[in-house]
């Protein structure tokens, strides 16, 4: 799932708005908390986790280090059995994309301030762009191929819980779906992944050879509907324009 709305969504959205050139945070990215509605949005999905039969509730919680998926994951922990915990941990490799240089720059700025790297990644795409100092798709993609090997490691046939960002989101999906490049920018040009929502698969032992994860829900959002908490899909702040 992806962590509720950020202060830095907020601020991002009123920088654009204003088409601004930078976005007005003075923490740190790592930093960087929930906004007043990302708290409600994570405690109407705490909600949902809570009355989800024991046999179907996480009993493995893995989470970014950042302020914002961490708060995420707290409150969904605070709904939870602490008991029939096996494992919560927070894990850098799930921490947002690192953009480098383009930090804090809304897309007016980052064509304002860098026309180069602009005209740079607009031909080479998100995918396999990586700014000075920051990642690429393919950079997140490779940590995370560490992250599938911990959990098929520790903890198989275990119900796991990841709370992290919308790019973690997209390329656990690139992963886990077998997808391509064009593929998985398809999906992300087809709108962005809401704040709280739930990606979620299942192993399923009739696909394939040896049986394999299949996609059961997608950017779910119902459990925020019914309480009431608006659906917000502002993407997180350092971000650039999409392909």
């Amino acid at each position: 799932m992806r962590h509720g709305q950020s202060a830095g969504n907020v601020a991002r959205d009123a920088a654009e708005a204003a088409a601004g050139l930078h976005i007005q945070i003075a923490e740190r990215d790592v930093d960087v908390p929930l906004s007043a509605l990302g708290v409600r949005q994570s405690a109407a999905l705490a909600t949902w986790f809570a009355a989800l039969p024991a046999a179907r509730q996480p009993n493995v919680v893995l989470h970014s280090p950042y302020v914002r998926a961490r708060q995420t994951a707290l409150a969904v922990l605070e709904r939870l059995d602490r008991s029939e915990l096996l494992a919560v941990q927070v894990d850098e490799r799930l921490r947002e994309k690192e953009f480098g240089i383009l930090d804090r720059l809304t897309t007016h700025g980052i064509k304002h301030k860098y026309p180069e790297l602009y005209e740079q990644r607009q031909h080479v795409g998100k995918f396999y762009f990586r700014p000075p100092g920051g990642e690429s798709w393919c950079d997140v993609i490779l940590r995370l191929r560490s992250v599938l090997d911990t959990l098929t490691r520790e903890y198989c046939r275990e119900r796991v819980l990841i709370v992290a960002h919308q790019v973690i989101v997209n390329c656990f999906r690139y992963l886990i779906e077998r997808l391509d490049e064009a593929a998985i920018l398809e999906a992300d040009r087809a709108g962005d992944v809401p704040n709280c929502s739930v990606t979620a698969y299942r192993f399923d032992p009739a696909l394939g050879k040896r049986g394999k994860l299949a996609l059961q829900l997608l950017n779910f959002v119902a459990p925020l509907e019914a309480a009431g908490a608006p659906v917000t899909v502002g993407k997180d702040v350092p971000t650039a324009a999409k392909a």
